[in-house]
């Protein structure tokens, strides 16, 4: 029997990823270099090694690269505050699961980005606990977050299960031993969800699936 769900944060509940996908878009267009789409599903959603190395092929310093990070971050946070989205049904789908299912958010944002983004979304007062990016050692795709989720849950593998949107997401949460479901957004509908439990079009099919552990 399912008792917990961790849920990824951007492109699962929130809408978020497109913006930092413009964030990158912009800031390397400064020095010249182009991030296409499927360049940044290959280094960020499916590697999540991101493309700081391109910079360094433009002969940038580290310093200069850790100025153009930091001007990404203030540009993705401007996004956040004018443009970002709960994703559609979301609200919804946790308030159907809210007191069934021990919930949290395991997510590879920065703290002061999440807390950009949920200051108005609504959705927090559904979860248990937050993991964002400095609560463990190493990023998706390892299996790190998960393993501090499994910790903070208290309970089996066999009784978690995430709901993830990339490719990365979904090799962390087998590479933990769980269970994973994947919702594909139009950034990631192309790549390779092979492992997954299920895959989903939208958020709101996850309690009808979910309902197939009762039986």
């Amino acid at each position: 029997m399912i008792k917990a769900i961790f849920w990824d944060n951007d492109g699962v509940l929130v809408d978020t990823e497109k913006l930092y996908y413009q964030a990158n878009k912009e800031i390397f267009a400064t020095i010249g270099i182009e991030i296409s789409e499927d360049v940044y599903v290959e280094y960020f959603l499916k590697r999540s090694s991101g493309t700081w190395h391109l910079a360094e092929t433009k002969g940038l310093s580290r310093d200069d690269i850790s100025k153009l990070r930091n001007e990404r971050d203030e540009l993705y946070s401007n996004l956040l505050l004018n443009k970002m989205e709960v994703i559609d049904g979301a609200s919804e789908t946790l308030a159907k699961l809210f007191g069934k299912y021990k919930m949290g958010i395991v997510t590879s944002s920065k703290k002061r980005h999440f807390d950009i983004i949920h200051n108005n979304s609504g959705l927090l007062k559904y979860f248990d606990f937050v993991l964002t990016v400095n609560d463990y050692a190493n990023s998706k795709p390892e299996p790190d977050p998960y393993f501090k989720a499994l910790e903070l849950s208290g309970l089996k593998k066999e009784e978690c299960i995430v709901v993830e949107d990339s490719e990365r997401g979904l090799k962390s949460a087998l590479a933990a031993g769980l269970k994973c479901i994947v919702i594909p957004t139009n950034l990631t509908k192309y790549s390779n969800f092979s492992g997954a439990e299920k895959i989903l079009a939208k958020i709101t099919g996850v309690p009808n699936y979910l309902t197939k552990f009762f039986k």
